[in-house]
């Protein structure tokens, strides 16, 4: 139940991919394995009245910087390897030759118009991009600038790494533009840290967090990882603790994923000792949950925190099913309603890179776009989110039909309380009147508008709630 909640719902979905596999793949992992079986017959109800998110131009992207000391014991995201001692990267080959090849990548990519407009939102993820150099950083930043134009309150994120930085990086780092950073601690204790293959220790963490702070930086984020092997609940009460004690703006809680081919899938079964059980795992979530919450953070996405005004901006792109590019090795763009990721290999990408310099490729080769794979895009985005599915919108594009039949499978969950119902003004609707409401009509309800999962134990049962979904959308 609990491992594939986290898995991250894209495959290929740049969604901080850096700690456990929660981080960047804990949306898609779903995506990759089910996307294909959403083929059939939902049709808008008016396709040319409703505009949907994706047809809109890119406002975002994501940016894959993959250099890493070395590999974590859980990791599988692509990355390249540069050694353990590997802090001076001025003059590295690998990164620079990197770079140019991303920047040649960002240049040669087409945009839909010429008025498109300028980029809301960049993110840095890896990989550890505070290995980059900042002049590096500079080029990237200046090569999207030229090609698609960057907002002048344009969110730009990086994920940084305790011992990977220091104070004069950070402050070069921000007078280019990065206004959020995300810190991946993952646990605080030394033991943990090791068993993990982490590159820093307590020391290090306690030192960046530091830098953080003084240098004024405001909008941060720190990661975290759950049932880790040997965790015990007092250990992962001890890191909550300590987070909060820190008060960084937002938090980022992940469930470890015991990947093939990683040191932890070789050592390790899911469930089995050193690991936490499931149930010990679900009330890892439950406890982050609780004690976040009561620490005046709000849950408003499966794996994310954040005091007021602190919401991610980029993620939100994720969640709300808009449209981004993605760059690099290995990343994915999501334009014009199809999913497109680049190769994992750097010789493949380099040929990858060439051909679109070529114009042998682009994002527009198929543009078949799947109604029902759209469907079960928002579906799936929305109830991960506290928010939930916007019924009424998604009546206005998919049929009052779909939504009922939706209203009426979700109809037990709603009497368990893993599904939530709210009308307009966000007021919970009881599952008496739920029952009334839905089941024994013909038509959606005007005062049913919202639907989404409880806090915790509905998102504990999200894969589940969005395998129901699935089976609605493609009977």
């Amino acid at each position: 139940m609990l491992k594939s909640t986290f898995a991250p719902i894209f495959s290929a979905f740049p969604v901080n991919p850096r700690t456990a596999k929660p981080p960047s793949k804990a949306i898609f992992e779903v995506f990759a394995s089910t996307a294909a079986t959403v083929r059939q017959n939902v049709a808008p109800n008016n396709p040319t009245s409703v505009i949907a998110p994706y047809q809109f131009p890119p406002t975002s992207a994501y940016i894959h910087l993959p250099f890493c000391r070395r590999r974590c014991h859980y990791c599988d995201f692509t990355i390249v390897a540069l050694g353990s001692s590997s802090n001076q990267t001025d003059d590295d080959p690998r990164i620079m030759n990197y770079i140019q090849l991303l920047c040649r990548e960002i240049d040669a990519t087409k945009v839909g118009t010429a008025t498109n407009p300028p980029l809301e939102t960049v993110f840095f993820g890896g990989g550890t991009p505070s290995l980059v150099p900042p002049r590096f950083v500079s080029s990237i930043l200046e090569t999207l600038r030229l090609k698609f134009g960057l907002s002048l309150d344009a969110e730009i994120s990086m994920e940084i790494d305790p011992g990977t930085f220091d104070a004069k990086k950070m402050k070069e780092m921000l007078d280019l533009g990065v206004n959020r950073v995300s810190l991946g601690v993952q646990a605080f204790q030394e033991e943990l840290l090791k068993a993990c293959g982490r590159a820093h220790g307590l020391k290090e963490v306690y030192e960046a967090i530091e830098i953080v702070k003084s240098c004024g930086v405001e909008n941060w984020s720190m990661d975290l990882i759950s049932s880790l092997p040997h965790q015990t609940t007092e250990m992962w009460e001890e890191s909550l603790r300590l987070t909060i004690e820190e008060q960084p703006t937002h938090v980022s809680v992940y469930d470890l994923q015991v990947e093939q081919g990683t040191k932890f899938g070789l050592l390790y079964t899911p469930g089995e000792f050193p690991l936490p059980s499931e149930t010990q795992s679900a009330d890892f979530y439950r406890m982050a949950s609780r004690t976040l919450s009561d620490a005046g953070y709000t849950h408003y996405e499966i794996s994310s925190y954040c005091k007021s005004g602190f919401e991610c901006k980029h993620n939100f792109t994720y969640w709300k099913n808009k449209p981004f590019y993605g760059f690099g090795l290995g990343s994915a763009s999501y334009v014009g309603g199809l999913r497109f990721t680049r190769p994992k290999m750097m010789k493949e990408y380099m040929g990858y890179v060439e051909n679109l310099e070529n114009g042998l490729v682009g994002f527009h080769e198929n543009n078949h776009v799947d109604a029902k794979d759209i469907a079960m895009d928002v579906v799936m985005l929305s109830l991960r989110t506290a928010r939930g599915l916007d019924l009424k919108h998604f009546a206005e594009a998919y049929g009052d039909s779909l939504v009922l039949s939706l209203c009426k499978a979700y109809n037990p969950y709603v009497e368990s309380g893993h599904v939530v119902c709210l009308d307009e003004q966000r007021r919970a609707i009881t599952a008496d009147e739920f029952n009334t409401l839905v089941v024994k009509q013909d038509k959606i309800p005007a005062n049913l508008t919202y639907l989404r999962l409880s806090d915790p134990d509905g998102f504990l049962l999200s894969n589940e709630m969005i395998s129901l979904a699935f089976r609605i959308i493609a009977p």
